[in-house]
């Protein structure tokens, strides 16, 4: 007689989970396989195939085009993880140091990065390369953030420290110079309007996130956490700068020559378009609009003015005019912020199709710039009575610094009572109006001005964009403490206004002198050349006053597709 063993029913269920785990663990890993083929490159792009570069290079070499994508959201992030919570953070560790040194401690970070960025520039066209500063440059960013978020262990001159940790950090942001020179070098002209789009998309997302990376961390509350024996605090203030520097060294790693290795191709493109035999020649044969390029670079500080002064201005302004305290600040700017962020990838979207439907300083007269301009005209407060007065500060009185009667404009600013209150639709329609016009203002100014250029190694000329960029980030925290907190929200937005209006007004005037130069395809067939040099063709990374790109004809036709016009 046979006896029949059951298995006990643990036994049996854990047979079954095992069983489900490992066809979960093979069917995600399928997923996987399916989705690294579909983003895999198997061959160049049909307009791309022309002979100028291999399958193996076009990898690599957009590959190193998102590296940088990466860097310039670092580095604007960077700027405005801070933004919310700076004012709150140094009234914390020093109550005394007031909204002027605050602006100061602001602008620190764009006049580290303005003084900095043309010599980088110049820096990067001298090695050939722009490896080196950046790796020295990103190594700087994570100690100068780490100082930020010790600030608590300093004794004494704890505002003084602050400002130094943003002045370095504004330096090591200076690679924003390369970071767009490598661009232009590293793009065709039918592929720089979508690398433009994509690396300002970066840029304004990183403006755009970090507050809203602020205001996640913000139920860590004051106390936060203290790790390794008290010295590390990680707090809704200091987890910022944490944020920081674990980024930067991923994005150090990414430097690494195992990853990252730069292939230039823009001279070479145009150099074959021309029948040329050397890059240097073809760059150097070439002469810049220079009236264009200095107009471009003067919309370009305008518009950042405009944008920066509204986010350094922001939670300042929303605690003066709605009476919100620290936290309602930092959590409701976090908000607009994150929708500012979807608004303007949607509108990253749609920047290149708009180009092919109407010429580019067309969509960024009508489509950047008048939309801002409307967005400055609406923060003129029409409110019917002026915003709620707050008393000054009393620890006597033993209230929290959050009672009712501590919020709202302060009495020290004399306009406040004098003047209507911006109201909350006011505020949130300019805001959105913002969040639109300036992604599609700083796209194509930047997309403008490199075709403007030509194929020229553009790092001084970019140190110059980058260093009126932060020129105007630079004045807007300090217009912040000199003219709002003295004259007002009338002056504050009524003297952007004009400003934006006047900058309208002189592109629609020079809007022809914004066509950037074309290039006719040749009219016999130009054959595949290879540069007689012992380095890749790929990779022109020696000093520009040492390349030797002279060429030798072989067999294989090359195909030029010329760009789209401005």
């Amino acid at each position: 007689m046979h006896t029949t063993i059951t298995p006990p029913l643990p036994y049996v269920q854990h047979v079954v989970d095992k069983s489900n785990q490992n066809y979960v663990h093979r069917q995600a890993m399928e997923f996987c396989r399916k989705l690294r083929a579909r983003m895999e490159t198997s061959k160049l792009p049909e307009d791309l195939d022309d002979g100028l570069e291999r399958l193996e290079d076009y990898i690599q070499r957009w590959r190193s085009v998102r590296i940088i994508y990466f860097t310039m959201f670092l580095m604007a992030l960077g700027f405005s993880i801070i933004l919310t919570g700076i004012w709150p953070f140094l009234s914390e560790l020093d109550p005394n140091a007031g909204k002027e040194f605050m602006g100061l401690i602001v602008a620190a970070n764009p006049l580290g990065q303005m003084i900095f960025s043309p010599i980088f520039g110049w820096w990067g066209n001298k090695l050939g390369t722009i490896r080196l500063p950046l790796l020295i440059s990103l190594g700087l960013f994570t100690i100068a953030s780490g100082l930020y978020s010790s600030l608590e262990l300093c004794q004494e001159n704890v505002k003084y420290w602050m400002l130094a940790s943003r002045f370095l950090i504004g330096v090591s942001s200076a690679n924003i110079a390369l970071c767009r020179s490598y661009l232009s070098a590293a793009t065709r002209l039918s592929e720089r309007t979508h690398a433009v789009s994509m690396v300002s998309l970066a840029q304004v997302l990183g403006f755009i996130i970090g507050p809203g990376l602020q205001a996640l961390v913000t139920p860590l509350g004051r106390e936060g956490y203290v790790w390794f024996w008290g010295g590390m605090h990680i707090n809704m203030y200091t987890a910022s700068g944490w944020i920081n520097v674990i980024m930067s060294m991923g994005n150090f790693v990414m430097f690494l020559p195992f990853v990252f290795q730069e292939h230039k191709i823009a001279a070479r493109e145009i150099m074959v378009m021309q029948g040329g035999t050397s890059e240097r020649d073809t760059w150097k044969a070439i002469k810049p609009n220079y009236f264009s390029a200095w107009t471009l670079i003067v919309a370009f500080f305008v518009l950042v003015f405009n944008f920066v002064l509204l986010e350094t201005l922001g939670t300042s302004l929303t605690m003066d005019m709605f009476a919100w305290t620290n936290e309602e600040a930092l959590y409701y700017m976090g908000i607009f912020m994150a929708i500012a962020a979807i608004i303007s990838l949607l509108t990253f979207v749609l920047i290149e199709p708009m180009c092919k439907l109407f010429a580019e300083r067309f969509v960024l007269i009508w489509g950047g710039f008048s939309l801002m301009v409307i967005g400055r005209l609406l923060y003129i407060p029409w409110g019917p009575d002026p915003p709620k007065l707050a008393m000054a500060y009393n620890a006597s009185a033993n209230l929290s610094s959050n009672d009712p009667i501590y919020l709202g404009c302060p009495a020290t600013q004399d306009w406040c009572p004098k003047l209507p209150a911006l109201t909350l639709t006011q505020f949130i329609i300019g805001f959105a109006l913002t969040s639109v016009g300036y992604p599609i203002g700083v796209t194509l100014i930047q997309t403008i001005f490199s075709k403007v250029l030509g194929p020229r190694p553009q790092g001084v000329w970019m140190g110059l964009m980058t260093g009126a960029g932060c020129l105007s980030r630079v004045m807007g925290p300090v217009f912040v403490g000199s003219i709002y907190t003295r004259l007002g929200t009338y002056w504050t937005f009524g003297f952007t206004s004009v400003m934006m209006i006047i900058s309208m007004i002189w592109l629609l005037f020079s809007n022809k002198l914004l066509i950037p130069p074309t290039f006719d395809k040749m009219a016999k067939v130009v054959e595949l050349q290879e540069l007689h040099n012992t380095k890749d063709l790929s990779s022109s990374n020696s000093p520009i006053d040492d390349v030797e790109d002279e060429l030798l004809a072989t067999s294989k036709v090359v195909r030029i597709v010329p760009s789209s016009q401005a």
